[in-house]
């Protein structure tokens, strides 16, 4: 399944792109399906940005679905390498459920428009059945289908919402 959407982001190419890199940790409050971030490593190579950031979901999971949801259903490593001459960067998700049955990844353009940002998300998200341990055969492929549906629809809303928060983010700087 392709991920695929546009967020329009007021404000110079250079300040939102280095917000995204640099703030991460600072975007939180603004996220609300996010309970917090583990930077794990940042490093330097020939102009790129190689960063490994680990993802705590669930922000509003009601308690009950929470007691029901592993917390490695709702945690994931994001492999990020970040080049800031084309302002981009190329992604990679690591569930911590299903590691060995879900691909997902994709490369983000910062684009520069007349009155600010245009931030280009385009990614995939594929669930192989063949790799989903612990659930029987026969419902595989069912299951797939229906998670990676749900996974799609839950992730473009995250997608717009982190633009929101960096822009929101940005106005309470400037205010």
């Amino acid at each position: 399944m392709n991920i695929e959407c546009d967020t329009h982001i007021p404000f110079p190419r250079p300040l939102v792109f280095q917000t995204y890199r640099d703030q991460l940790l600072n975007l939180i409050p603004y996220l609300a399906n996010v309970r917090n971030i583990e930077i794990k490593s940042r490093r330097e190579v020939q102009g790129q940005l190689f960063c490994i950031n680990h993802w705590h979901g669930g922000g509003e999971i009601p308690a009950l679905a929470r007691n029901i949801l592993s917390d490695d259903m709702l945690t994931w490593t994001e492999h990020n390498i970040w080049d800031e001459t084309a302002y981009s960067l190329i992604w990679r998700i690591e569930t911590h459920a299903f590691t060995k049955a879900v691909d997902c990844g994709g490369e983000n353009h910062f684009v520069e428009n007349g009155n600010g940002t245009i931030v280009e998300n385009r990614g995939h998200l594929v669930i192989n059945p063949q790799q989903l341990d612990g659930i029987p055969e026969l419902l595989r492929g069912q299951v797939a289908s229906v998670v990676e549906n749900f996974l799609a629809q839950k992730t473009t809303p995250n997608l717009l919402e982190m633009g929101q928060g960096v822009q929101r983010y940005l106005e309470t700087l400037n205010a």
